[in-house]
């Protein structure tokens, strides 16, 4: 799968999102060893499975292009599509790759629905 610098994204809590700035970066997830990431089009369903109803996501918009470490496509959880591959960075990501951060907020019934491109805070 090729990736372009246009619809990664990685769902934030802002508490995480002022860290990353403070330090420069996000590192991998612990236990994990890579950088959960999603497109603007699946980041929903980690969005319901973990944060459904929360109102203070933030959505960190990722040039591909300023990445330093390997970013592999690679199978979510069971109960994502059958073949669905997220990206997966194998490094920390640099706050100089995030192009911009938006607000993510749940429909009236709680839950996510896929992210778009426009959105903005």
């Amino acid at each position: 799968m090729s990736v372009t610098s246009a619809g990664l994204v990685r769902l934030c809590e802002p508490q995480d999102w002022s860290r990353a700035q403070a330090v420069g970066r996000i590192d991998p997830d612990e236990g994990e060893g890579f950088v959960h990431l999603s497109t603007l089009d699946q980041v929903h369903l980690p969005a319901n499975r973990l944060y459904r109803g929360r109102r203070d996501l933030v959505l960190l918009h990722v040039d591909a292009s300023l990445l330093d470490a390997p970013l592999r496509w690679e199978l979510g959880v069971p109960t994502d599509p059958e073949s669905m591959l997220f990206p997966h960075l194998y490094g920390p990501l640099p706050v100089r790759a995030v192009t911009k951060a938006t607000a993510y907020l749940p429909g009236g019934d709680g839950s996510f629905a896929p992210a778009q491109a426009h959105d903005s805070t």
